[in-house]
């Protein structure tokens, strides 16, 4: 099978039927270890999802294959970080990595839409359909799959804020300095604070010398796992938005796999999205009752004015991504359509 001829709803077709049964292992005349990938995550070692993500996958999938299929997984900024990441899996430089969607915005239309536009989405769930079951993905995947990338999403999880100083008024949110990524950083600039990107590996460093205010890291999990409760205290409610995780690969690589190692992939990646998702959302009421007790962190609600300049800020965000082409166009038809039959429009 050749890179063009690669049929990507038949592979997550094979996905469908990897989660309602137990996997087939490979067939035995396939020796352990015929094949070891290195994959660059955009996780650092320290985040939960490192191993909580990339790990499980990694073991599962040797699990699934009777151990021929390895992963060799490195850590943020061990051979690439952030949006580095994309173009040395596009060029081949490593067959596999994780990225968060934001950071192909401009490689394909649709990708803000599966980052997920701040203020829109409210719950796990919702998130989940748009991005597998009416098509959010599959967008991302025609301007990707042009350039010889596949994506699939590893999770949805919750955004956040923590920061290291209270917020009561929309005086105090203007001009805060916060980390953030993506469309999160039009939406945060666009309610009057002052945000910047800044990689998972150097985070920490940025909030503890006051280079940051705040940042969000996902939501509690990631907070605690990556230490940001012991400068930031103040954890802010309700939530920015749904985002996800997304792994990426290399169409040849995964073109190049024997059909039954390729299949195990694919379904393993697929299976482990809702797994992951659902298991994220216990492991967050998990962290921030430790992150309470153990970090003395005060949950707090976001000013009533605050969550007023959020939403006109939203609305705004998604009608200009809308405008970014034709791909795009379709993604916001399927943030409109499911936000109106959820009654939030």
């Amino acid at each position: 099978m050749t890179k063009g001829n690669l049929n990507r709803r038949t592979l997550l077709r094979g996905a469908a039927v990897g989660m309602l049964a137990t996997p087939a292992l490979v067939g035995k005349g396939i020796a352990q270890g015929a094949v070891n990938w290195r994959v660059q995550a955009h996780w650092p070692k320290a985040s939960s999802s490192f191993t909580d993500s990339l790990g499980r996958l990694a073991s599962d999938l040797e699990k699934r294959t009777d151990g021929a299929f390895k992963m060799d997984l490195l850590g943020a900024g061990e051979f690439a970080k952030g949006p580095d990441i994309y173009n040395i899996v596009r060029k081949g430089v490593v067959p596999m990595g994780t990225i968060s969607p934001s950071y192909v915005q401009d490689q394909a239309q649709a990708a803000a839409f599966m980052f997920g536009i701040p203020g829109t989405f409210r719950q796990a769930w919702e998130m989940e359909h748009a991005v597998k079951n009416l098509g959010l993905e599959a967008l991302v995947n025609e301007d990707l799959n042009a350039e010889g990338v596949m994506m699939m999403a590893d999770k949805v999880l919750p955004v956040e804020i923590v920061v290291s100083k209270k917020i009561e008024s929309a005086e105090d949110f203007r001009g805060l300095k916060l980390r953030s990524s993506g469309t999160m950083l039009d939406y945060l600039q666009s309610a009057g604070a002052a945000p910047q990107y800044i990689p998972g590996s150097e985070l920490y460093q940025s909030l503890s010398s006051g280079v940051v205010d705040g940042a969000h890291w996902g939501a509690a999990v990631g907070a605690k796992s990556m230490s940001l409760w012991e400068v930031c205290k103040y954890h802010y409610k309700p939530g920015l938005g749904q985002t996800t995780d997304a792994y990426i690969v290399n169409m040849e690589a995964l073109d190049s796999l024997d059909a039954d190692m390729r299949n195990a992939l694919t379904d393993t990646m697929e299976a482990r999205f809702y797994q992951r998702s659902a298991e994220y959302q216990h492991a967050e009421a998990i962290a921030l009752s430790a992150g309470i007790a153990e970090n003395g962190v005060e949950v707090i609600q976001l000013p009533d004015d605050v969550l007023a300049i959020l939403a006109e800020a939203s609305s705004k965000i998604l009608e200009a991504e809308s405008q970014k082409g034709e791909r795009a166009a379709k993604a916001a038809d399927i943030y409109r359509t499911l936000m109106t039959d959820l009654g939030y429009l």
